[in-house]
């Protein structure tokens, strides 16, 4: 009887996250992002596609360190996101292009729903990647600050170079 009440408990508990305004904003942004590939089209815009994408990662964030409170949920998420970021930003086209297959939002709601449905793979799995992500996610806030630093300056000299002929 007391297994039966624990798992009624669980049941109770993932309907109410399911039912989280965070957790349908995710799989709206999920469905968009991903499925339609939203985050490829986003990423053409030139200097802020990235940005916006990176903005659509805060329903992820907010429900893994929240509502789930989870750190290594939450370093995973961020991880993603990063790496999303990062490969998005390689120039002409190729990380929209990148953006098509990796998918991070679809990684992200796979990893929260694990948490939520209870799934012990993907928790152990988190949960042994802690360290990792937060080592990864120092390293990929790096990467982003200086591939913008790259494409500034790359930027910067095209227009020089374009001024100088006129």
């Amino acid at each position: 009887m007391h297994e039966d009440e624990s798992e009624v408990k669980r049941l109770q508990r993932r309907q109410r996250l399911m039912d989280n305004r965070a957790y349908q904003t995710m799989e709206g942004l999920t469905r968009y992002m991903d499925r339609y590939y939203l985050d490829a089209l986003i990423g053409v815009i030139p200097g802020w596609g990235d940005a916006i994408a990176l903005l659509c990662v805060v329903p992820f964030v907010y429900f893994s360190s929240r509502v789930i409170r989870s750190v290594p949920l939450t370093l995973a998420v961020l991880n993603n996101a990063l790496r999303d970021v990062l490969l998005g930003m390689i120039p002409f086209f190729v990380g929209d292009i990148i953006d098509i297959f990796h998918r991070s939002n679809t990684q992200n709601m796979q990893m929260i729903q694990g948490f939520v449905n209870g799934d012990e793979a993907i928790v152990k799995q988190v949960n042994q990647r802690a360290w990792q992500s937060a080592i990864v996610l120092i390293v990929l806030l790096l990467l982003i600050a200086l591939m913008v630093w790259l494409l500034i300056s790359f930027g910067s000299y095209l227009y020089s170079l374009v001024a100088s002929l006129f």
